[in-house]
């Protein structure tokens, strides 16, 4: 054994959302945890940005309040008061359709009114309660769940629009059961969706949750990385710079291998080891160790994702972007996924008399998008939305590219995950907790890094 090593009872690697989350609550338990992460700033993806007097994201721009937990642990963290929830427009929320911006409906009566929907669409609902639920072992993708359950208007106009903003995905390939759980669980417990939000909702108010759907938008007067930042300050013991390159069985639990942030060679040691990181880049730390979990880990699939951020002054748009939003569904055949209002969402995001959009283009719907030089994807986001908000004259663009930026919970993720769970079973002490399994969201990440710390149980004994 090397007499060097870096020794601990927990090493979590990753300093995204979900390692972050961890190693705080394990740390609270009286842990012995360590972090490391091959970035420089916490968050992973999630980062803010300040240029000329705007706040912009990198990644997410807002999570959904769904569990006490979160403002439990940012009043612990003291940024509670930091918290900023999304404007009185926040709930509105736009599709394209003909090329036109039209609202979605927030209620049952502008339901009946909207022009988002045709009446045949409409009237097709009425059918909704009396579909047959798909047997409980099958696995159907979100597309051939809505359209046998709600028909190819709603799949077009609603859920395509939807799936590209939370997942960057393809509807036809995503899995209902691995990335939509509750919406299986909805129809395998009442036989229809309808008559289970209704009966679901009471559920949720029992356990003091909110469904996604209704729960309100926030982020941070600062930015989305407050959080990130705050669980890093609290650590004890975190490195950055240092990415790992291998993680083995040893002697007292754990070897790891890695390099710092000068190339030098430096080495943990620690009786249990959580993973936190992306799939694909999880995978060559196992590559001589466990072939077969290596070859699991790389098998999730990713979506790329361009994120272009546009200022522009107030009077060069001529929209009154008086909402969250605007999602692109696939059906017309525009070069975007959708744009955030980011300066309508929250306070703080541009100076007085100017705007700030957020574009988001690639995914799995175009691709390549993701390889254009930075000029062309300027120019075709700026036609865009010239096309859509009337908006002109951008005083600037900044462009985020993400290669691998959202995991994607295809038909077959539920087995993927399996796999892997198969193949870590062999070395005990090994945990994974990362966006690829058990949700994609802020919200999420958090949930999960607080449900692993509260199973992982108090600290052993330190390593010799």
């Amino acid at each position: 054994m090397d007499a060097n090593a870096t020794t601990c009872d927990v090493l979590v690697i990753g300093a995204g959302v979900s390692g972050l989350t961890l190693a705080h609550a394990l740390q609270k338990r009286g842990v012995d945890v360590a972090l490391v992460d091959a970035g420089e700033a916490p968050g992973g993806v999630i980062g803010t940005r300040e240029r000329d007097g705007f706040l912009y994201e990198t990644g997410a721009n807002s999570a959904l309040d769904t569990t006490p937990e979160l403002n439990a642990l940012f009043d612990e963290l003291g940024i509670l008061a930091e918290r900023r929830d999304a404007g009185a427009t926040g709930s509105r929320r736009f599709i394209v359709r003909g090329g036109k911006l039209v609202a979605l409906p927030t209620s049952p009566g502008a339901f009946l009114t909207t022009s988002a929907f045709t009446m045949g669409a409409k009237l097709r609902l009425l059918r909704e309660p009396f579909v047959a639920p798909a047997a409980a072992d099958a696995e159907e993708s979100i597309a051939d769940f809505v359209r046998r359950r709600l028909g190819n208007e709603f799949l077009d106009y609603a859920i395509d629009p939807f799936v590209s903003g939370i997942y960057a995905g393809d509807p036809e390939r995503i899995s209902v059961p691995a990335a939509f759980p509750r919406l299986h669980a909805l129809e395998q417990k009442y036989g229809s969706l309808i008559g289970g939000q209704i009966r679901g909702a009471r559920e949720r108010r029992q356990r003091g949750e909110t469904s996604k759907n209704a729960a309100k938008s926030f982020s941070f007067a600062r930015g989305m990385d407050t959080p990130a930042r705050a669980l890093a300050r609290r650590l004890a013991r975190r490195e950055s710079g240092v990415r790992v390159m291998s993680v083995a069985p040893g002697a007292a639990g754990f070897e790891v291998g890695a390099l710092g942030r000068g190339g030098e060679s430096v080495r943990y040691r620690a009786r249990r080891v959580v993973v936190a990181a992306a799939a694909h880049a999880a995978a060559p730390m196992f590559a001589a160790s466990a072939p077969a979990l290596a070859g699991a880990l790389a098998a999730v699939e990713y979506a790329p994702v361009c994120v272009v951020v546009s200022a522009f002054r107030r009077e060069d748009v001529a929209h009154p972007l008086d909402g969250f939003g605007v999602l692109v569904p696939k059906r017309e055949r525009r070069r975007i996924l959708g744009t955030l209002f980011s300066s309508s969402l929250f306070e703080g995001r541009a100076p007085a008399g100017h705007v700030l959009l957020t574009t988001f283009a690639g995914g799995r719907r175009n691709p390549e998008m993701t390889a254009l030089d930075d000029d062309v994807l300027a120019q075709t986001v700026g036609d865009e939305l010239a096309a859509l908000l009337g908006a002109r004259n951008a005083l600037w663009n900044e462009i985020v590219r993400w290669p691998q930026a959202i995991p994607q919970y295809t038909i077959g993720h539920l087995a993927r995950i399996a796999a892997v769970d198969a193949a870590a079973a062999t070395l005990t002490g090994l945990h994974f907790c990362a966006n690829w399994r058990g949700g994609v969201s802020f919200s999420d990440c958090i949930k999960n890094g607080l449900s692993l710390a509260a199973s992982l149980g108090p600290a052993q004994a330190p390593a010799a």
